[in-house]
């Protein structure tokens, strides 16, 4: 689906519903209202390896063709909107439990914790781009949040974010990560981290802009690298610190040639800088072996029992040299 005209559409149903959100879960666009889901766009993968892991509904409509598989992912969204409160007033913010093993917000958390970041500027519904510096808070806003492209501000849900400390941007919930990480800046953090949508936002030269400007770290992660086209995906690894695969094999194929470090097989994430690493390492029990790798050469950390053992969040690792990118 085209990203304007998705833009596009979904602000003309926003003046219709007043409340809206359209997020990305197994390549199937979710339009949500008042809590309920309006509607789902017919899905085109045919497996998803993150869908797949976590949830059942979708293990039991494998093979069963995209009709299927299509009410299976309405349901689901209308599971995480009741549990965690996603797109109400309900929303839940706060978290230290580790939901996806090398997820943004896990190695966000992990690092902030570890003050190699003082804020991360990420996206939360109903408040658009919004800059934290709780970690229990990134977590909160990211666990188990699926991509989101478009929401429209919940006032409830922006007044407990601010009283939890965080910066809500933008009164209309605009999704701006470029101009969040400038004003983040602007207020005197230097460690900045950044997540991107890099199915609608390119952006990330700018990113890297913003630090010389301003003379402060920016670190990017690219995230919903489905559907990506491999002339996009070069750009964005021009300038990009670390990058999901998600369930797109070019990312795979493109960012494995031009990595350090390749993080896990199922759902790899490529880090194609020092910067990656040195954000990385915080969710390592061994920080340096992570942050002092050999730039001249590639390695990949995942469950494999060779080389040398590592632990990544609560999760027992290996980490050796490999030629990338190591494919299931």
């Amino acid at each position: 689906m085209d990203i304007l005209k998705l833009s596009d559409r979904a602000e003309k149903d926003r003046l219709v519903y007043g409340d809206l959100h359209v997020l990305r879960f197994y390549s199937s666009f979710v339009t949500v209202s008042r809590g309920k889901v309006l509607k789902a766009t017919r899905p085109y993968l045919e497996y998803c390896p993150l869908a797949a892991s976590f949830y059942s509904e979708i293990r039991r409509q494998a093979g069963r063709g995209m009709e299927e598989t299509r009410e299976a992912i309405k349901k689901i969204i209308e599971k995480k909107i009741a549990e965690f409160g996603f797109f109400t007033e309900n929303r839940k913010f706060s978290g230290s439990a580790i939901a996806v093993p090398y997820g943004a917000s896990e190695i966000l958390m992990s690092a902030m914790k570890k003050k190699l970041i003082d804020a991360a500027v990420i996206v939360c519904d109903g408040a658009g781009t919004v800059i934290v510096d709780r970690p229990d808070i990134v977590q909160g806003i990211g666990a188990r949040m699926n991509g989101l492209f478009f929401t429209s501000p919940i006032d409830f849900v922006r007044e407990r974010l601010r009283r939890n400390g965080c910066k809500v941007l933008f009164p209309d919930a605009l999704i701006d990560q470029v101009r969040g990480a400038e004003i983040a800046a602007e207020l005197g953090y230097k460690k900045i981290a950044v997540t991107v949508n890099a199915f609608m936002d390119r952006r990330f030269d700018d990113l890297e802009k913003i630090g010389k400007k301003h003379n402060v770290k920016v670190t990017s992660l690219a995230i919903c690298t489905t559907g990506v086209k491999a002339p996009v995906l070069r750009e964005i690894m021009g300038s990009a610190d670390l990058i999901w695969s998600c369930a797109s094999g070019k990312t795979r194929e493109l960012a494995g040639e031009k990595a350090l470090l390749q993080v896990s097989r199922k759902i790899p994430v490529f880090v194609l800088t020092q910067k990656g690493l040195d954000l990385l390492s915080g969710y390592a029990s061994d920080p340096d072996l992570i942050k002092n790798l050999d730039p001249r050469k590639q390695y990949i950390v995942d469950s494999v029992q060779k080389g040398t053992g590592i632990t990544m969040g609560r999760f027992q690792s290996y980490l050796r040299e490999e030629k990338l990118p190591v494919i299931c």
